[in-house]
């Protein structure tokens, strides 16, 4: 163990210590992060004084609005967090262990695989372990980024964007998704000989709201055409609502290809018969490369990669 690699030894460095930061970037209070750690101001604020003493560096701002991190806390407090989780996952592994399973593992993955992948995926390991703990968390790539970011997903089943910080990041690519319009059944558009935008565009819309990749792309289309995109929206990613909202009106709503068919198969709706120019970008397998991935994470790994390859050739 080469010098720089345990200063945290020689320091003394307490697990306290860093849920301390971790509770003063959350709260901006040093005496409500005490009472969230369950101790006094005096020893939350002698913890963080040995603290900056050991680094030789301020970790927070005295303002008016509170503790606000400086560079050198925003650092550490960004790597607590991770700490913090990696503790936690090693402690739910150990127990797992104890309790004779092999371990758990938790993915996070947007709509589209998490319905054509880890269902396939999450079955085949099951066969082979089947005292495997699974957590699958399904939900957009930004919000699935930031669980990464804090430790609390294995790996990623989502897009890489420019404002990602791809700092310790792999991607590898599995598929496009291209998006569909689909109806209720018996909708009057079905019958029709021939669909363009034009004919859709003073319909009413169930659709992503603003911010989403699939709504950007959404207004792109209409924009690319001339046309203002439609006015008459309802706006939400409540797939319950969505599917219901379908079967209840004439709304054309607007999803994932993949996902369109899933419901198509179940009898929820119908795929109205154009070809949207509205496609996404790919989605892939995102991991870190600054934390080792546990057995039961790389065997999970594996499946979503086998598996992945069979669904998109990949």
């Amino acid at each position: 163990m080469t010098h720089y690699t345990h200063w945290f030894i020689r320091a003394r460095l307490k697990t306290r210590q860093l849920l301390l930061v971790v509770a003063l970037a959350e709260e901006r209070n040093i005496h409500r992060a005490a009472e969230v750690l369950n101790m006094t101001q005096p020893a939350a604020s002698k913890l963080l004084k040995d603290l900056e003493d050991v680094l030789e560096v301020s970790l927070f701002d005295r303002s008016p609005k509170g503790m606000i991190p400086t560079w050198s806390g925003e650092a550490l407090i960004r790597h607590a967090r991770v700490a913090l989780a990696s503790l936690n996952l090693a402690f739910d592994e150990v127990q797992s262990l104890k309790l004779g399973q092999f371990g758990s593992v938790n993915v996070g993955a947007i709509t589209t695989p998490a319905i054509t992948v880890l269902p396939l995926a999450v079955a085949e390991l099951k066969r082979t372990h089947p005292n495997l703990h699974v957590v699958v968390h399904v939900d957009t790539s930004d919000v699935l980024h930031r669980g990464l970011s804090q430790g609390n997903h294995d790996f990623l089943i989502a897009r890489l964007f420019a404002t990602h910080d791809k700092t310790a990041l792999t991607f590898g690519p599995l598929a496009d998704e291209p998006a569909a319009a689909v109806v209720r059944s018996g909708h009057p558009l079905l019958e029709a000989d021939s669909l363009c935008l034009r004919d859709l565009v003073d319909r009413p819309w169930i659709v992503p709201p603003e911010g989403t990749v699939l709504r950007h792309r959404f207004d792109l289309m209409f924009h690319g055409q001339g046309i203002a995109p439609p006015a008459n929206l309802i706006e939400t990613t409540a797939v319950l609502f969505i599917t219901k909202m379908v079967v209840e009106c004439d709304a054309i709503c607007l999803l994932a290809a993949d996902v369109a068919r899933y419901y198509e198969a179940l009898g929820v709706v119908k795929p109205l018969p154009i070809e949207l120019p509205c496609n996404m970008d790919a989605f892939g397998v995102i991991t870190r490369t600054d934390l080792a991935m546990s057995p039961a994470a790389t065997l999970m790994l594996d499946a979503v990669r086998r598996v992945a390859a069979d669904v998109y050739g990949s």
